[in-house]
This record gives structure tokens, sequence and C-alpha cells, in this order.
């Protein structure tokens, strides 16, 4: 398996243990009773568990975008040093991402958001 078909697979059980915390912080807010049921009257998650959510939901958006680079690098055997290092710095990005966003700091978090896109494009410009 190459090493960006790796870091695909760590990215989904990154967001696997992403919809783990945002899911056990709706828990702690609502009760499992509530949360078990069908959330048509739940207000939204606030405190970390709202941006746990968040989080995560950013992730599923990106993690979509990656994965079609990287499913096409494999198809197009375009896989090389620079694919590599873009998928590296997504993945690593999308950890610190999770973190950053969860504790609550903002500004941090855009700039590290920034990163992972820029793992992306770096992707992407090895298949244009």
């Amino acid at each position: 398996m190459s090493f960006e078909l790796t870091l695909l697979i760590w990215s989904v059980g990154l967001a696997f243990v992403q919809m783990l915390v945002a899911a056990s912080g709706a828990i702690l807010q609502f009760g499992l009773p509530d949360f078990a049921g069908n959330r048509e009257s739940l207000p939204p998650a606030t405190s970390w568990a709202g941006r746990a959510q968040r989080a995560h939901r950013n992730m599923l958006e990106n993690l979509v975008l990656f994965a079609v680079l990287v499913l096409v690098t494999e198809l197009t055997n375009k896989n090389n040093a620079m694919t590599g290092f873009g998928a590296q710095l997504f993945f690593w990005a999308r950890v610190i991402y999770a973190i950053i966003y969860v504790i609550g700091l903002p500004w941090l978090r855009t700039g590290v958001w920034v990163i992972s896109m820029i793992g992306l494009i770096l992707i992407f410009l090895q298949l244009i």
C-alpha cells in the first residue's frame, strides 16, 4: 500500500475518533436518552461538544477532497515525494486542527486549516 493510501486510511480513523468525541460530548451535554432519540427538538450542542461536532463535520467535508486526490494519484500512478508530503501535511494538520478546534482557539484553527489545504493543493498540482 502506498504512503498516500496509508494516510488516507489514518484520516478515516481520525474522522472516526472525531465522531466518537462529538457523540460523547453531546451525550454528556444532553444525556443518553435525549441523544438516543430522534433529536428533532434537540438544540445545537454548545461549548466543546458543539466545537467537536463542527470539527467532525469539517473533517468529513475535507476528507472527500483528500480521498479523491489520493485515489486519483493511485489510479494514475503519480505518487511522488510531493504527493507524499501533501498527504502528510493534510493528515497532521487535520490532527492538530481537531485538537485546536475542540479547545477553542479560532485564529490558530484557521491557520492550521490553511496548512491542510496546502497539502491538498500540493497533491492536486501533481495531477494536473
